[in-house]
């Protein structure tokens, strides 16, 4: 990588994120900052959560993002809760 091209990234760091889901109140004023994505990494491994990425059927993941709507964890939650249930079938 350039010096430059790393130049461009480290100033891009530096601007204030505009749409950052959640950012509540005026303009973003008063809303909680976002954690970096090293944080959140740091903060999932606390709470015992390993990235587990799969690649599946586009209707598929239509109908899992249907589901997550509106639940409390989102979609994480709705995948875990699917697998525990298929998982549990399974074994009996």
């Amino acid at each position: 990588m350039k010096k430059t091209d790393l130049e461009k990234l480290k100033g891009l760091r530096l601007k204030p994120q505009a749409g950052i889901p959640g950012a509540g109140g005026q303009f973003g004023k008063g809303a909680p900052a976002a954690p970096s994505r090293r944080e959140q990494r740091e903060l999932d491994r606390a709470a015992g959560l390993v990235p587990f990425a799969v690649k599946l059927n586009e209707e598929l993941v239509a109908k899992l993002h249907k589901l997550a709507e509106g639940r409390e964890g989102g979609l994480n939650a709705v995948v875990a809760e699917l697998l525990k249930k298929g998982m549990e079938s399974k074994s009996k």
